[in-house]
């Protein structure tokens, strides 16, 4: 199969990129983040997450990020929310797009939301009858698709039994999580050609994390399928507080020029990405992991450079 000639990329550093660290970032650091995400060409930033702070207390000022951020037009600033009251207070707060999370396996489930994944998806359904009442975008996720920390390998089909009881909610943009880094790109057909099949409209995000080193390739194989959406996290920030041993996302600087360099257009300014990795891990006080980013703390090369805008 042809790839194709632009991806769309969801920028989750400010959520998944941050949701990890152990010292507190200061709010207005958050908000200065999803602001210059947003000035690079990016045209999804998800902000920031309305789970019980007590969960993930590195996000409990979630409701003075939304209110304090600067809006672009045509950016879309989503945030994720496990239960109608998190939604409730996110749209309180003005977001127009929410996220909700489902798992793979059965023990993910467990000690993620103390929940089932039938149950879990029981807490969907006034979310997404009120979304559609407010005119609020609702993405679902979907983790530990190509691995449990606890249960190990996962099958294709339980995916797809997950994505085909969103769908049936009336959830038709779907993103697929590696949590924990382990699938090589001869894995990722048998999960995501079904889905591709199944329903025409279905909206299949990958969503992929660096753990032993193989998210850029199989991002490449799902652009190779036919995937158009890509989750990536500036600098490669982020990790699983459920999930232990995860580690980062794919970082953005690296999956744009990867994609520039193939002739694959994604709208973002690489230059300004990858200041904004570099300022981003020096004010949390982490190295520059994702390799562009580094790369750029020395002079660049002619072939460094993107080949198309």
């Amino acid at each position: 199969m042809t790839l194709p000639e632009r991806i769309d990329i969801v920028e989750v550093g400010p959520r998944d990129g941050l949701q990890n660290e152990s010292s507190t970032v200061p709010t207005s650091t958050k908000v200065e983040l999803v602001e210059r995400l947003a000035r690079t060409g990016l045209r999804t930033v998800e902000a920031t997450s309305f789970v019980n702070p007590r969960a993930v207390p590195q996000l409990a000022d979630a409701a003075e990020v939304m209110t304090r951020t600067e809006r672009i037009d045509d950016v879309s600033y989503p945030v994720l929310t496990p239960n109608l009251r998190g939604y409730d207070a996110a749209v309180a707060a003005g977001a127009t797009s929410v996220a909700v999370f489902a798992a793979a396996s059965e023990s993910f489930s467990q000690r993620n939301v103390r929940a089932s994944i039938a149950e879990s998806i029981e807490r969907f359904a006034p979310i997404v009858e009120r979304a559609a009442e407010d005119g609020v975008h609702v993405r679902g996720y979907v983790s530990t698709v190509w691995g449990c920390p606890f249960e190990g390998p996962i099958a294709p089909g339980a995916v797809h039994d997950v994505v085909r009881r969103l769908a049936d909610l009336g959830i038709g943009d779907v993103s697929l999580g590696d949590t924990i880094g382990v699938a090589v790109p001869s894995e990722i057909e048998p999960v995501v050609g079904p889905l591709l099949e199944f329903d025409a409209d279905l909206r299949v995000a990958l969503h992929l994390h660096d753990t032993r080193g193989t998210a850029l390739a199989n991002a490449w194989e799902g652009m190779r399928l036919g995937i158009t959406t890509f989750d990536a996290s500036v600098g490669g920030l982020g990790g699983c507080p459920f999930a232990p041993g995860a580690t980062g996302n794919v970082a953005t600087e690296d999956l744009v020029w990867m994609c520039h360099r193939a002739g694959i257009s994604t709208g973002v300014d690489l230059d300004a990405l990858v200041d904004v990795a570099q300022w981003i891990t020096h004010e949390i006080g982490r190295p520059v992991s994702g390799h562009v980013a580094r790369t750029r703390l020395w002079p660049w090369t002619e072939l460094d450079q993107p080949l198309v805008p």
